[in-house]
């Protein structure tokens, strides 16, 4: 194409595909101005023009302001600056539509009032600091001024939920659950209630972490127990009892005695509260982490075999 070819109006909206009448708009306001013009007044654009209309056209496109069009064709910002600002512009307005689809998917699911879906668009467009500070307090009200296992407070404080920029309208609804949990009264009084038996037993020299290998022989050999419907009170049970008391004084340095089953049955009531299992249940769910095993029907097992067996 010669450099000297001059293109009239309608032939630079034939070949950019843009309306004449935008075209007029761009020239009008300085951003792609005329090139010359014609004896008669009439408008005509070069090869420039036409490159610098075509570069108009992209960035519009791209949904820049015409303010920011007309710093980058004066050379006053960079395509790389506004390519990356605009990019993570764009990241907000992403993310921002994803929690609203995912606040109307759980709300369609839900079959929600207004007033709950006020409530859950409220909550999913938290910040994370702000989601994190619903369990920081929680922490603070139930564990705050106890010296209870500092192990299961570093595992609260560390294993926060972390709503996904893309949530599940599942993980919508375990976020709304576990702020309704960690507010209610109860549940934080009968956390607290915990705090302060962990607080007795440090007092009573137990500074014994989280006890995930007893956990795990509890859940292995009642888990046993229970798929081969051997019931608590029976004989079988005993065997049971006997094999797993003997772990618990192992771990605890305590003799494997008729006080040590009284001790361990007042330990398993104290934890003995289904909302802390729903607790993991949720953080789990919001963080797309593995399901949580419910060991409420083991450690319920356990419970009555143990009373069954220990003498009074």
């Amino acid at each position: 194409m010669d450099d000297d070819t001059h293109f009239t109006i309608g032939e630079l909206a034939e070949r950019t595909g843009m309306p004449v009448k935008t075209i007029r708009f761009y020239a009008d306001r300085g951003i792609v101005p005329p090139t010359t013009y014609t004896p008669a007044g009439h408008r005509r654009y070069d090869v420039d023009a036409l490159a610098r209309l075509e570069l108009v056209r992209t960035l519009r496109a791209l949904d820049i302001g015409l303010p920011t069009v007309r710093r980058l064709l004066a050379h006053e910002t960079s395509l790389t600056e506004v390519a990356t600002a605009h990019a993570a512009a764009l990241d907000v307005q992403i993310r921002d539509l994803r929690l609203r689809r995912a606040v109307l998917r759980a709300v369609a699911r839900r079959q929600s009032d207004p007033k709950e879906m006020y409530l859950m668009h409220e909550l999913v467009n938290l910040t994370q600091a702000e989601r994190h500070r619903f369990i920081h307090d929680f922490v603070d009200a139930t564990f705050g001024g106890v010296d209870a296992n500092p192990a299961v407070v570093e595992l609260l404080r560390t294993s926060m939920p972390d709503l996904p920029d893309d949530p599940a309208p599942a993980q919508v609804e375990a976020w709304m659950e576990l702020v309704e949990l960690v507010q209610d009264n109860e549940f934080r009084d009968a956390v607290r209630r915990m705090a302060a038996y962990q607080e007795q037993q440090r007092a009573d020299g137990d500074t014994t972490g989280l006890h995930h290998e007893l956990t795990e022989a509890v859940r292995s050999e009642v888990g046993r127990a229970l798929a081969a419907g051997i019931d608590p009170t029976s004989a079988a049970a005993a065997t049971v009892v006997d094999s797993l008391t003997a772990r618990y004084s192992t771990t605890f340095g305590r003799p494997d005695d008729t006080a040590l089953r009284h001790w361990i049955l007042n330990r398993l009531t104290v934890a003995d509260d289904a909302r802390v299992t729903r607790y993991w249940q949720l953080v789990a769910t919001v963080n797309d982490w593995p399901p949580m095993p419910d060991l409420t029907p083991v450690f319920t097992w356990f419970t009555q075999a143990v009373r069954a067996h220990t003498t009074i």
